[in-house]
């Protein structure tokens, strides 16, 4: 059954042994970093972290506990999308996307359960829900004492420009078509009221932002936090422009994902959230400088000029729990998102590259930096085209480094990827540069969001790639034999 609430969400990992409550006070500055930094590199990603009692810049406990980490296992990330592994989303997709007219009454009977799910990505509109338990305005006036203040958001590293939202699950709508986007976009925290919103000129709710600022009109943005995991996950999957993340959510959670109005705007947002922070833009204010902040990268990226996200009102759950996350040196807990988007969306990328057998984006490549593809090879320069090909599919075009190598190559070990990388490859002979867009966080590139990319070609050469030595074969063992050996003698 799909999950009702962050707390639903905890109890299940709870039950699973995939958390750890953390009962005495931590500090939002720094301190509960330190702690969930420790446990995400333990091996396998160590457990989610339960703070009960996050200590608030003034000194005081928050209301609210800390959720973090819990994203941070292949196991976790399964929980989170109520399934026993990753691979059955992806499998249930890959079905969908193949499917044929039923040839009997259980290829029919197969299909039917699998629209069932279909019908569940349409989202179901419902007059109020456990988000509006408590209601604060900041638009009548009046002076609150609850703000953004009163929320244990993190500061996550010395040099961050203050305390930042990590997890927000950010609505916009484009203003001509309607259409919603769901985004994660970190926010630095100004004041009780007001935050940066980062998102870079290469994202959906820029483009949108772009056509208000175009407009003049003041643009009304609302960010949610918790509720049902899945839409966090959905909130940083690499779905194309115009698709809705709240669809996939439904699709994924097999049940709609129920959406009531905002009390300051017209946006519509899951009404089992934990907390709402309702707001806008607006165009007529000059951007604001954002950062310092320790990211993804490894690195802190350097102050830059951003929208300011003004708050018009928060909404919570009485039982509220505050999800965030850390990004740095990985292995991090975003790594097993990015693992998790990779896994449920090869059949996307099937569809346009039948030839593509597996893909992974290493921990050490923070995702865009570093891809490996294996192919099964069928004629001369078909790794070029998967390069190409990649960098023309929406995130990856940030790829700096694609490593194609043969079928029977296992992506997921980069000891044996880097093996073939350095057996197989000419480097004059076999890599490619190109130029294209770059990560705006990716401090390498001598120019901001502009860059190169190289790939290279791992895979066995053929003679129409002017190979004329005759390619060696690998050195193995029989499949056979070996298993003859393993039964005959047996592993002490």
């Amino acid at each position: 059954m799909a999950y009702s609430s962050l707390a639903e969400f905890v109890s299940k990992l709870e039950a699973e042994n995939e958390l750890v409550r953390i009962a005495s006070p931590v500090k939002i500055d720094l301190e509960i970093t330190a702690l969930a930094d420790r446990e995400m590199k333990a091996p396998g990603g160590g457990k989610a972290l339960l703070i009960e009692k996050p200590v608030l810049a003034n000194g005081s406990v928050s209301l609210f506990p800390v959720l973090i980490n819990a994203f941070g296992s292949a196991r976790r990330m399964a929980i989170s999308l109520n399934v026993e592994s990753v691979d059955q989303v992806a499998d249930q997709l890959s079905f969908l996307m193949k499917a044929k007219p039923p040839r009997s009454a259980a290829e029919a009977w197969e299909l039917l359960k699998q629209g069932i799910d279909v019908i569940h990505a349409r989202p179901a509109k419902v007059k109020s829900g456990p988000c509006k338990d408590v209601i604060i305005r900041f638009d009548q006036g009046e002076t609150p004492t609850f703000d953004l203040r009163s929320l244990p958001i993190l500061k996550c590293w010395p040099k961050d420009g203050g305390p930042f939202v990590t997890l927000p699950n950010v609505y916009t709508q484009d203003p001509d078509t309607g259409i919603r986007n769901v985004g994660m976009y970190r926010m630095q925290i100004y004041d009780g009221q007001s935050t940066g919103m980062h998102w870079q000129i290469h994202k959906v709710a820029a483009r949108h932002g772009k056509r208000y600022y175009e407009t003049g009109k003041r643009m009304p943005v609302t960010v949610c936090l918790g509720g049902d995991p899945v839409m966090t996950f959905a909130a940083t999957a690499p779905l194309p422009d115009g698709l809705d993340e709240v669809m996939l959510g439904g699709f994924l959670r097999k049940k709609s994902v129920p959406l009531v109005k905002c009390e300051t705007n017209d946006l519509e947002i899951p009404a089992n959230s934990d907390f709402v922070l309702e707001g806008y833009v607006d165009p007529s204010e000059p951007l604001r400088a954002e950062g310092p902040f320790g990211d993804h990268t490894g690195f802190y990226t350097p102050v830059d000029n951003y929208p300011v996200f003004h708050l018009t009102a928060i909404t919570h759950r009485k039982d509220a729990i505050y999800p965030a996350t850390i990004v740095g040196k990985p292995p991090m807990e975003d790594f097993y998102l990015g693992t998790a988007s990779v896994k449920i969306f090869l059949p996307v990328f099937r569809m346009n590259f039948p030839e593509i057998v597996d893909l992974a984006l290493p921990a050490e490549g923070v995702f865009h930096n570093l891809v490996f593809v294996s192919i099964k090879k069928q004629y001369p320069y078909q790794a070029y085209k998967i390069m190409h090909g990649l960098w023309g599919m929406g995130q990856m075009m940030f790829t700096k480094i694609v490593v194609v190598v043969d079928e029977h190559v296992d992506v997921h070990n980069t000891s044996e990827v880097l093996f073939h990388l350095c057996a197989n490859i000419d480097p004059q002979r076999d890599s490619l540069f190109t130029k294209g867009p770059c990560d705006s966080l990716d401090h390498a590139p001598t120019l901001p969001n502009i860059g190169s990319h190289i790939g290279f070609d791992a895979t066995t050469k053929l003679p129409g790639e002017g190979y004329q030595r005759g390619w060696p074969d690998e050195v193995s063992l029989p499949r056979e034999f070996l298993s003859d050996i393993e039964k005959r003698f047996p592993r002490q």
